[in-house]
């Protein structure tokens, strides 16, 4: 097969993961910067340049879409998507899986646990958005959103009124949130490939002062063994949001375990090294199973 991972090629996107693990199953591959590819949309032909070529025919595409350029990257899926080439993630689902806003109201609607929540835009009823949560300390996040960046931890009222001020004045959405103290500064990432839970890790910050465990803020991981209902549960978020390829993020609470955050471009390296599990090689394996099959059509409502 021939095989497009999109990507920029100075981004930590982990492309040159995949291009190794589908090059090693005897593939064709390359990186391209979709920033630098332009389309022809015209009627029965639609068209892909890059470098003032056409592009060759694809087999598959994996996108890996930085959150500076989704917009024009989504421009771009979709425009394979109608050349009928298929894409390990569909230009609808990585931009609602972006919008954690969105992925809230989908998961709550649809019975999945996930921490209280209440979103604003413009406010001066702070005290009562705090008691909707149930009172600091609380989480504070922009909508928008990807690797712990835009995500606050406010301990007092007074830190929560100054943060939830500031973002509004940002001109952004922003999600408050409860703050699961049992957790402890914990969480727990289940990587997702075709409905099927294919690695798990706990995260944990070593840093007291620090309570976002992303690896790329200095959280470190150690292998899980998920729960029955946790690995239900990280699935049927996958499921939901339309991802056949998911980092489902998941809080042990006293309640159960809740759904953080569902991500549409999970990062490789840190569960890779944690796990001892090649997961790029298994990315490249669905595309292997699912190229030619019958294209799944995105009907997830808001």
């Amino acid at each position: 097969m021939n095989i497009a991972i999109l990507a920029r090629p100075t981004g930590k996107n982990n492309a040159d993961r995949l291009l190794a693990a589908a090059k090693k199953r005897g593939h064709k591959a390359q990186v391209v910067d979709y920033t630098k590819v332009y389309c022809n949309v015209e009627k029965n032909r639609p068209q892909i340049f890059y470098n003032g070529k056409p592009l060759p025919h694809f087999d598959a595409v994996i996108p890996r879409i930085a959150i500076s350029s989704q917009s024009y990257g989504s421009v771009i899926i979709r425009q394979f998507e109608m050349m009928n080439v298929f894409t390990t993630t569909g230009s609808l689902a990585f931009l609602r899986a972006r919008d954690k806003l969105r992925s809230m109201q989908l998961l709550a609607r649809n019975n999945i646990d996930i921490p209280k929540t209440v979103v604003a835009r413009e406010t001066k009823d702070v005290e009562r958005l705090l008691e909707l949560v149930g009172g600091t300390p609380v989480i504070i996040k922009v909508a928008r959103g990807s690797l712990g960046v835009g995500v606050v931890l406010a301990e007092t009222k007074k830190a929560a009124r100054s943060i939830i001020q500031a973002f509004l004045t940002q001109d952004v959405n922003i999600l408050v949130q409860e703050f699961i103290a049992e957790a402890d500064g914990q969480d727990v990432r289940v990587f997702i490939i075709d409905d099927q839970v294919v690695a798990a890790m706990k995260r944990k910050t070593l840093d007291e002062d620090e309570f976002r465990s992303n690896i790329n803020l200095g959280g470190v991981g150690e292998p899980v063994t998920l729960t029955k209902k946790e690995a239900s549960v990280a699935k049927r978020a996958a499921r939901l949001m339309h991802l056949s390829i998911a980092g489902v993020d998941i809080l042990r609470s006293k309640r159960g375990p809740l759904v953080m955050e569902v991500n549409a471009f999970p990062m490789l390296t840190g569960i890779e090294a944690t796990t001892k599990i090649d997961i790029a090689d298994k990315i490249i394996e669905y595309v292997e199973r699912s190229v030619g099959a019958k294209i799944k059509k995105d009907k997830v409502g808001v």
